[in-house]
This record gives C-alpha cells, sequence and structure tokens, in this order.
C-alpha cells in the first residue's frame, strides 16, 4: 500500500492522537446512543418500563456530546504516548539484553505494553467520563427530563451536603466504572493491536485501513463486553440509586433479590452496542490518524 502523502501530515503524534481520539469519540457516542439508552433501561432496579421504555432514546443525549470528544481523546493521547514510552524502554532493554525478542518478557512483552497503556489511558479518561455517565444515565432512566435537569439536581445539592458531597455525587460509581473499564480496556485493545499486526505481517502493508481497523474493534469489543458485563450491571445500579451505595452492600443485594441472571441484564444490547461501537470507533480513530499522518 502506498503511503504517499495525501493530506497535509500534522507532525506532532500527540496532536494526532487527540485530534483522532476526539473525532471518534463523538462519532460512536452520538452514532449508538439509543442503543446505550435502552441498555441502561434494562438494567435499571426501576425495571424498562418504568425507566422509560421506547421513549425518548435521545435522553441525556446532551451530556454525552459534551463528553464524548473530551473523554476519548484523553484516552488516546495518554494510550499512544504510554504505548511510544513502553516501546522505547522495551527496545533499549532489548538492545542490552542482545537484540529484539531478548528482553525480559519475550513475545509477551507487547502485550502487556498494550495493556498497561490502555490501563493508564483509561484511567485518565474516567475522570471526564464518570460525571458525563452519571448525568446521562440519570436522564436516560426518566429521573430527570433532561441532562441540563440531572446536572441541575446534583449542584443543586450543594447548599445541603457541600462541595464535597457534590462532588462525591457527580463521581458516584467512580471505583466500579474503573473495575469494569480496566478489563474491558485490557481485553480489546491488545486483540486489536494483534489483529492489526497480524494483518501487517500477512499483507507487507504498514498502513491499517479504517475498514480494517473498525472489523478488529468490532471483533475486540463483542468479547470484552460479553465477559464485563456483570461489572457494567454494577455500575449502572451505582450510579442510578437516590442515595450512594457502597460495591459490595449492593452486590449482595443484587444476588439476594434478583440472583445470579441479574448481572447479565442487557447483554444482548451491551454486545451488539459495543461491537458496533468498536467498529465504528476504531474505524473512525483509524480514518482521522491516517487523514492527520497524512497517508492515504
Amino acid at each position: 500500500m502506498s503511503e504517499s502523502t495525501y493530506w497535509a501530515r500534522i507532525e506532532s503524534p500527540y496532536v494526532r492522537s487527540l485530534v483522532a481520539g476526539g473525532v471518534a469519540g463523538t462519532i460512536v457516542d452520538i452514532s449508538l446512543f439509543p442503543i446505550d439508552t435502552l441498555k441502561t433501561r434494562l438494567q435499571s432496579s426501576a425495571g424498562f418500563a418504568r425507566s422509560g421504555g421506547f421513549s425518548g432514546i435521545y435522553k441525556g443525549v446532551g451530556s454525552a456530546l459534551v463528553g464524548s470528544a473530551p473523554g476519548a481523546a484523553l484516552f488516546f493521547v495518554t494510550y499512544d504516548s504510554s504505548k511510544r514510552l513502553l516501546r522505547e524502554a522495551r527496545q533499549a532493554g532489548e538492545q542490552l539484553a542482545g537484540g529484539p525478542g531478548r528482553g525480559m518478557l519475550g513475545a509477551w512483552s507487547e502485550p502487556l505494553e498494550h495493556m498497561l497503556a490502555a490501563t493508564l489511558g483509561e484511567i485518565a479518561a474516567c475522570s471526564v467520563r464518570v460525571p458525563t455517565e452519571v448525568v446521562k444515565q440519570r436522564a436516560q432512566a426518566s429521573q430527570h427530563p433532561s441532562s441540563l435537569a440531572a446536572l441541575k439536581y446534583i449542584l443543586g445539592q450543594r447548599a445541603a451536603v457541600g462541595f464535597g458531597g457534590v462532588w462525591r455525587e457527580i463521581y458516584r460509581g467512580w471505583s466500579v466504572t474503573v473495575m469494569r473499564e480496566v478489563p474491558f480496556t485490557m481485553i480489546q485493545f491488545p486483540l486489536w493491536e494483534a489483529m492489526k499486526e497480524y494483518r501487517r505481517k500477512t499483507t507487507g502493508h504498514s498502513v491499517i485501513s479504517a475498514v480494517e481497523s473498525g472489523v478488529f474493534g468490532s471483533i475486540a469489543g463483542a468479547v470484552a463486553a460479553g465477559i464485563t458485563t456483570p461489572l457494567d450491571v454494577l455500575k449502572t445500579r451505582m450510579m442510578l440509586a437516590r442515595e450512594k451505595q457502597q460495591m459490595l452492600p449492593l452486590l449482595s443485594q443484587i444476588l439476594r433479590d434478583s440472583g445470579p441472571r441479574a448481572f447479565f441484564a442487557g447483554i444482548g444490547p451491551r454486545v451488539f452496542w459495543i461491537s458496533a461501537g468498536g467498529a465504528i470507533f476504531l474505524g473512525s480513530y483509524q480514518w482521522a490518524y491516517n487523514i492527520l499522518e497524512g497517508v492515504r
């Protein structure tokens, strides 16, 4: 595949990651927002119908619009930067050890680099994603008529609970969100990277197209989504609760009231949504990144 310049090249890899991530995050969140709404309502303790059913499936889209680009941009600039630094450190270690593949971890080096880089990226992104999710899901579950109303309600509690109370409320579910997103990303991104590398080796092309990246992202996302659905259910219940709840007592309550099957509520929409989302997100990221890198 030719790598001749097609667009003006953006020299900084940090800027390429930042811009391409922001573009990808906005495209995927707006495209799949209705499915995300249905998944949230299926997981709500109030039940699907009482949470709004099939009506108003774009409730909460405002918060998604605000949080999509910054969250995804922050993820990719952290992920790509960390991956680059880890790769350079590995290559330096391999040179000292006598050549490529002679490092301490051997063939596991690259997958572990991708896992660590993805973990750091996800933690950074959650600083934006969690407040967005809290506001969005309360609107989606019909607890408030819109994202703005949900945000005003949370901020309006400052007089009663103080700034610290509002901060804890807006970051409710932080721990379980990180617990869900980090395992998900640690599965998805090494799979995605491995499939891209296999494609490069089998075709002899160094550039991955947007379509190829999208297909690989869809497969990796579906696998990761199915495995992490129980954590997603727990996170949704914590964010929708009227009062702050601790993770372990809530886990026990769900098991007692609904049984283990409750932890797989919404798995169909979740796997479909994230599989489609992986295709759109990582396909559009690759598309934007290729353009910014100046290749066809």
